[in-house]
């Protein structure tokens, strides 16, 4: 059975709970917002507050004095992102980080095994994606800026549904982040088939936005707290051991 408590693990776990960062930031962001009119999580998209320069964009006067915080934080997602994907093993997700689970890595019963693994590399897509919209503010290379976010927009939803399949036999939480990729990838579809126009996108682009980030942080929280729970019961059995 592998190691599923290694410190590895934990980072990875840890760097995915870090994401929720992201609410603090956006919330500095607004109110330090100048543009005209005033910023709306309806009808101002998420990216406005990264605005690299003051003026007209989109239709509206852009700007956003915190806009370093704000693309900082989309970078530091991304990284959080690529670190989970990294250092999260795929035996270690396949299981939910139950100790004392097999890991079956051949034949019929390997499903859950390529299944972590795809969830892995979705959200190092997805990650890379992130770390691009934080890179390239929307009005200073909009191409390269609406592919970063179209790679985070459909691979990190994909990812939480597919582990939230994985899960559904391991821990009844799986429904919630089965829910979490079902809210983001529907409303991500609806953009996509109205071809990039909706009313309020604002508010539509948070309904896929804000699912992830509260989706992989929550995964992070529970494989945070089982692996150190399961640390802190192998350090228990090593102190009861003779010599110890």
């Amino acid at each position: 059975m592998p190691d599923l408590a290694g410190r590895r693990e934990l980072v990875g776990a840890w760097a995915s709970l870090s994401l929720i960062h992201y609410f603090v930031v956006e919330a500095a962001a607004m109110t330090a917002w100048q543009g005209d009119p005033a910023y709306d999580r309806r009808s101002h998209v998420i990216s406005d507050l990264g605005a690299a320069h003051c003026g007209p964009f989109n239709g509206y006067e852009v700007c956003s004095p915190l806009n370093w915080l704000m693309n900082a934080s989309f970078v530091l997602q991304g990284v959080a992102m690529v670190l989970g994907a990294v250092l999260l093993s795929s035996p270690l997700l396949s299981v939910a980080a139950q100790p004392g689970e097999r890991v079956v890595r051949r034949g019929p019963g390997r499903i859950p095994w390529l299944a972590a693994g795809a969830f892995r590399a979705l959200v190092l897509l997805g990650g890379v994606g992130q770390a691009v919209v934080g890179l390239v503010p929307e009005d200073t290379f909009l191409a390269w800026h609406l592919t970063g976010a179209g790679f985070y927009f459909i691979a990190a939803p994909l990812a939480l549904l597919l582990l939230g399949l994985v899960w559904l036999r391991r821990t009844s939480m799986s429904w919630l982040v089965l829910l979490f990729g079902l809210v983001s990838l529907g409303a991500t579809v609806f953009v996509l088939a109205s071809g990039l126009r909706v009313e309020e996108p604002g508010a539509v682009e948070r309904m896929m936005a804000y699912p992830i980030i509260l989706g992989l942080s929550f995964v992070g929280l529970l494989l945070a707290y089982r692996v150190q729970r399961e640390r802190r019961r192998l350090r228990a059995l090593r102190s009861l051991q003779p010599g110890s």
